[in-house]
């Protein structure tokens, strides 16, 4: 969060934008906006202190291996941030929606529908130092991880009493990253090839990713 934005020259802790964040296969898991600060609203997210995503238990902060940060100075005094960092965030998640293998992230509420556009210029940086990666992203550690987010993620489902389709939607996303993970570990131990991607019908499970939100207070609002 020190290091400079050349467009703007403040810290990327001080700038307002687009992030998403991505697991240890580099797989983008989530996206989201901030008209506050990277430090303050990425902050949250890493130490647990959201008042949604992290509540709702639908990102483990432990599965973030590296952050991408897309720095939006420039719109801080136009009249219509709003509707541009809106568009930016779609855009970004129409990306990221093509880059995952699964073609589906973990957002609960999709970003209004707005025309695609370029996206700025970015910054990536890894989280985990190596001395610590190779125990966060052994298999086995990541499987349990992911099976213990999936439990509480259903538990809050059923909590909540009234659960909106998003939150149905991400335990299916979730569901399916676990499965894809334990397959992977079973091939390994049998000697066989991972399984790919492909042997999950995701679109059949999930349906569309790309549909406009619900009516309501967004999350990162």
């Amino acid at each position: 969060m020190s290091s400079l934005d050349a467009s703007s020259g403040k810290r990327l802790g001080k700038c307002i934008g687009v992030y998403a964040f991505y697991d240890y296969d580099g797989e983008p898991i989530y996206v989201g906006q901030t008209l506050e600060s990277f430090g303050s609203r990425v902050g949250r997210h890493m130490t647990g202190q959201r008042s949604d995503t992290l509540a709702y238990r639908i990102l483990d902060p432990f599965e973030v291996a590296k952050v991408q940060l897309w720095p939006t100075e420039y719109l801080r005094s136009d009249p219509a941030k709003h509707a541009k960092l809106n568009a930016i965030e779609y855009s970004a998640y129409r990306w990221a929606i093509d880059q995952s293998k699964y073609h589906a992230i973990l957002n609960e509420k999709i970003p209004p529908i707005s025309d695609l556009v370029e996206l700025p210029p970015s910054y990536c940086f890894n989280l985990i130092p190596e001395d610590l990666r190779e125990d966060r992203e052994h298999p086995d550690v990541r499987i349990a991880r992911r099976a213990e987010t999936l439990a509480r993620v259903s538990a809050v489902a059923h909590e909540r009493g009234e659960v909106s389709p998003g939150l149905r939607r991400v335990i299916v996303i979730q569901a399916i990253r676990l499965a894809d993970l334990a397959a992977a570990r079973l091939a390994y131990a049998e000697g066989r090839a991972r399984p790919s991607p492909g042997a999950i019908d995701v679109p059949a499970l999930v349906g569309s990713v790309l549909q406009e939100s619900s009516d309501g207070e967004r999350d990162d609002e």
